[in-house]
Formats: structure tokens, sequence, C-alpha cells
């Protein structure tokens, strides 16, 4: 049977993905793991790897689709599936009728004879992922047409999706032939209201032409922090804490490994520490409960030109800072290039970001979900301190922890933040 190339789920709130451009083309050969297809999430563009060897076929998402997740777009077949995938001879054409593939016909005669369907109806409908099942006709017979208007309207219901609307509003924006995706929406979260929709298209691609254009991984990125900000109850606790032993460390491991080690690299090795120590900060808020993760991924914020992107340094708590420094500086140079891969985005646990290099002392960061905290940091900077009763200058640091109250209170959070503290200003006990 050919590999199934799908639209991929990189997180979890993620419905739909955009495909931006073809890598290979159909008839070219693959080789497992190798990018063939580059595609638009919620937060950033990847490249999605060919899941087998062989040769691309069947592409039926075009540059530009947005597709929902677990669609198939592609199909790879072996070299031994490609000749049986060529066309019957042409004196069945010549009746009119469009010749099905063997291997239609054998998933037709193998089918129950409760769905009644043409092969090539089956065929299609296995090329878009689609049960046959659940496409109705008026005839009781599925035939190719019927398929692809399912497809059509599956892939309408998705995009709805993500333009939130009234139904009113999205019956007035069918029967005056607009596009709600350009019309500003006055209600909440920004959803589109009846008296939003204007009353012709042109009027709705003049507001839209008006207004400053955002990529897709800007707006989704709004979008969700919108959500997060309207629907976690933030809370936030602030420690200033002396990071006169973080140079020393640095410098030690510079010494010993020869890596070229960052202050955001060894704030990646603390809080991985810290999180392990406290493991009810590495948590989400699921279904009205506390979902507790078992590995310790730590995300990374990092700005693109389009907006913002959180790859990820799995199981940091069991990487040393040289594996750390390494892996960061890979994965900060690809999410600026726009090759990250989906394994970059996926599985993230605690997000850590970092504006210290903007000269930033100090600020609260948004909640990054489904997690439940981040860690915001600020700038290395010298202040004046009581030691001993007497006035000294010593380099210091503020961490702002900010924590979704559904699944993290204040006790455990400060007991998490006191703990990544401690570790800030005495450092050197954690391996290297």
């Amino acid at each position: 049977m050919p590999a199934n190339v799908i639209m991929p789920a990189l997180e979890l709130a993620q419905e739909t993905g955009k495909v931006l451009r073809w890598l290979k083309k159909p008839g070219d050969a693959v080789r497992k793991g190798e990018p063939i297809v580059e595609i638009e999430t919620d937060k950033v563009t990847v490249e999605v790897e060919a899941p087998a060897a062989g040769v691309l076929r069947e592409v039926t998402a075009h540059e530009g689709d947005v597709v929902p997740v677990g669609q198939t777009i592609a199909q790879i077949f072996s070299a031994s599936e490609v000749g049986a995938t060529v066309t019957a001879p042409a004196s069945a054409a010549s009746t009119g009728a469009v010749p099905a593939a063997p291997m239609a016909s054998a998933i037709d005669a193998a089918a129950p004879s409760s769905v009644k369907a043409s092969p090539l109806a089956r065929k299609v409908a296995e090329q878009h992922g689609v049960d046959v099942a659940r496409v109705k006709t008026a005839s009781g017979r599925v035939e190719r047409a019927d398929v692809l208007a399912y497809v059509e309207q599956q892939k309408a219901t998705a995009a709805a999706r993500l333009a939130p609307a009234s139904p009113k509003a999205r019956r007035l924006a069918a029967e005056r032939g607009v596009d709600l995706h350009i019309v500003r929406g006055s209600g909440p979260g920004g959803a589109v209201l009846a008296g939003d929709v204007p009353a012709e298209r042109a009027a709705a691609e003049r507001v839209a032409a008006s207004a400053v254009g955002v990529g897709n991984v800007w707006r989704i990125m709004a979008e969700r922090m919108t959500q997060s900000w309207t629907t976690a109850p933030h809370f936030y606790l602030v420690r200033e804490v002396n990071v006169s032993r973080l140079a020393t460390w640095r410098e030690r491991v510079a010494q010993r490994t020869g890596a070229r080690v960052t202050y955001t690299d060894l704030i990646v090795r603390i809080v991985a520490a810290a999180v392990a120590q406290h493991p009810r900060v590495n948590v989400s808020w699921k279904e009205r409960s506390i979902a507790q993760h078992t590995d310790v991924n730590i995300g990374l914020a990092v700005a693109i030109e389009d907006g913002l992107v959180v790859p990820v340094l799995h199981r940091a708590d069991t990487l040393t800072l040289a594996e750390i420094a390494t892996r960061r500086e890979d994965l900060v140079s690809r999410a600026q290039a726009g090759k990250l891969r989906p394994a970059d985005i996926q599985g993230g646990t605690f997000t850590i970001s970092n504006l210290g290099m903007y000269g930033v002392d100090a600020f609260n960061a948004i909640v990054n979900p489904p997690q439940a905290a981040i860690l915001a940091v600020g700038r290395i900077t010298d202040r004046v301190v009581a030691v001993n009763g007497q006035p000294a200058v010593q380099p210091s640091m503020v961490l702002t922890l900010s924590c979704d109250h559904r699944a993290i209170d204040g006790a455990r959070a400060a007991q998490f933040l006191g703990a990544l503290a401690d570790l800030v200003e005495e450092p050197l006990a954690l391996l290297m």
C-alpha cells in the first residue's frame, strides 16, 4: 500500500495547516526522511518529511490550500506500486468513462455492499482520506463528483473555524458572497457579528485593503495569546536574584568543554533542574483537570520576522550545558531561517522568554497554552544592594513567573521560584 503524506498536527489547538510550497513534484523519486513540502501551522513554517521512500504521486493539496489536520495531501508509491497505477487501455476512454486503477477496483470489490460507490469515487476518497460512507447522495450511489463536493465542504468548514462568527453573520456572509476572513469582528475575541458583515463583497475587500496585512503565523499567534489572556487567570511572582556566580559557572564550563555557552543556556539548565524538582509546575489545564507531564521539555521563545515561535529543548533536565548550547544554537538558527521541523516545536511543557538582550529590566509574559507557566527573564545589570548592612554593587537580574491559576496555585509557584532563585545564586552544585 502507498504511504500517505498527511497534514500533521503539531499542537493540541491546531485544526488546519496551509501548504506553502512543494519541494518535490509529482513523479519525483523521494527518500524516506527527505523534506517534500513546506507547510505553515499556527506557530511556524515547517518542512514535512517523506514517510517512506518511493515516488511522489496523487498530490491533492496545492500551494496556498488550507487543509484540515490529518487529511492526506499526497501519497508515496513504491517502485512496484507505480506500475500498478497506470490507467487502463484507451478503448475504455472512448466510451466516455474514466478508467479506474486496479488498486481502486480491488478496494471497490472488497468494500461492504452497504456502501454503493464507483471505483473512481473510492479512489478519490482514499486520496483525500475520506470515508465514502460519510458522503450522502440523492441517488444512493457515490460518484467522483460527490466525493469532491464533500471534500470542498469539509475545507470550507475547517476554514470557517478559523474565522469566529455568529450564525447570523455566517448566513449573511454566504448570501452576500463575503469572505469572513477579511472582515473585522467587533464581538468577543474578534468574532464577526451580523452588523460587521458589509452589504457587498467589494466593500469588505476595500476595508481589508486599508488594514495592515499580517502573515498567518502572526495572526494565529495573536489569536492564541488572546485566548490565553482571556481564558487563563494569570498571576505573577517577581524575584530579583544575584547572578555573580553565573559568570563563574559560565567560565568553568567554557574551560572544561570549549563550548560557547550563553547566559540563556545557563538559565535553560537551571530552569530545567528546578522544574524537575517541582513537577507541579510541569502541568497543563485540560478538560477541567490537571494533566501532569513526565518529561521536562523547555520551550525557548524566539522572535522571527513573521511573529514568535517556540522551539523546544526536549528532556532538558537530562542535557549537559554543552548539549544545551549546541541544540539551542541549532534551533534558533533554523527558526530564524524558517527551517524548523515538526518535532522541533512539539511537546513543550514550560517556556522561557528572555528579553534581557534588548535592555528590558522586567516584564510580564503571557502563558503559552496549553502550558501552565512561563518565565520572563530581564537583563543583567549592576544594582546597589545591602550586604551585611553596607551598600554594595552586585550584578542582578529580575525573574517574573507567569502562571495559570487553574493549574498552579500561589504557594507552589512561590516554592518553585524560590528553588529557581537558589540555583541561580548557587549554580555550581549542578552537574555540568
